[in-house]
């Protein structure tokens, strides 16, 4: 799709678009032709191009003046890319009641503020172009596959998986299609981290690389282009779906290698 312009005339807003995934989607989205609006809590890092607006997706009163400015700098909203979330390692034991309310509070809540406050412009936008507005929120292979010491965040992208299901049958007849990518454990600042804090990253990483059959992380650049595909006008007919770019992890079940 190198060079297709085919979000020309379009606009985008991109949740957590400062870094990781949500930069990579902004990016390609801008390549692309869309204009294109990045929201974050930090948005120093978000790509040249980009309108930039800060905002904590806990925070609703924050959220509706950010959207709003956003749709007014762009000339509208066509796409909302609802990314921003953040990670959570635990058993049911070992995460405290406030650490699951902060987790479903941005993972889950957060998507919920954004395109509530979202929907109005586009369904404005759906009148004009049908077929070119969408919701697209990043889910995760957590909300289909147990991972050990996932259940907090396993839960938080479970929900996100029934949310989208439930807004696609809501909006379908206004226009407005819903769909989510279920990535696997993706290269991201946040894996990053992770691994840094590990007593052997080394170790750690190959463990990460061996859970998919692919044998690698997935990269940011790919999860983006999934999610860019389901906000194209190209996936017009696509609402209601979960695209997994997880290397196999959720499909395959591949017998040990030789040794």
């Amino acid at each position: 799709m190198t060079g297709t312009k085919d979000f020309d005339g379009l606009s985008a807003l991109v949740t957590g678009g400062a870094s990781g995934i949500g930069a990579a989607v902004a990016t390609l989205l801008l390549e692309r032709g869309a204009r294109v609006a990045v929201l974050d809590r930090d948005t120093a890092g978000a790509p040249a191009g980009t309108f930039a607006v800060r905002a904590d997706v806990t925070d609703d009163a924050q959220v509706r003046v950010a959207v709003d400015r956003a749709a007014a700098e762009l000339g509208g909203l066509h796409t909302l890319v609802n990314n921003a979330g953040i990670g959570s390692i635990g058993t049911v034991e070992e995460n405290p009641d406030d650490e699951w309310t902060r987790v479903l509070d941005v993972n889950v809540l957060g998507m919920v503020r954004t395109a509530r406050h979202a929907l109005p412009h586009l369904r404005a936008a759906a009148v004009q172009r049908p077929g070119a507005v969408s919701i697209t929120q990043t889910c995760s292979i957590a909300a289909t596959a147990g991972l050990p010491r996932r259940a907090l965040y396993g839960a938080s992208k479970g929900a996100v998986l029934s949310l989208t299901l439930a807004m696609a049958a809501d909006l379908v007849r206004e226009g407005v299609r819903v769909n989510c990518v279920s990535p696997g454990t993706a290269d991201t600042p946040w894996i990053g981290r992770l691994l840094d804090r590990a007593d052997d990253p080394e170790a750690e990483r190959a463990a990460l690389d061996a859970r998919q059959p692919l044998g690698r992380l997935v990269s940011a650049g790919e999860v983006a282009a999934a999610i860019t595909y389901l906000a194209s006008p190209a996936a017009a007919s696509v609402t209601g779906t979960a695209l997994a770019v997880d290397g196999g992890m959720q499909g395959l079940r591949l017998r040990p290698a030789a040794e």
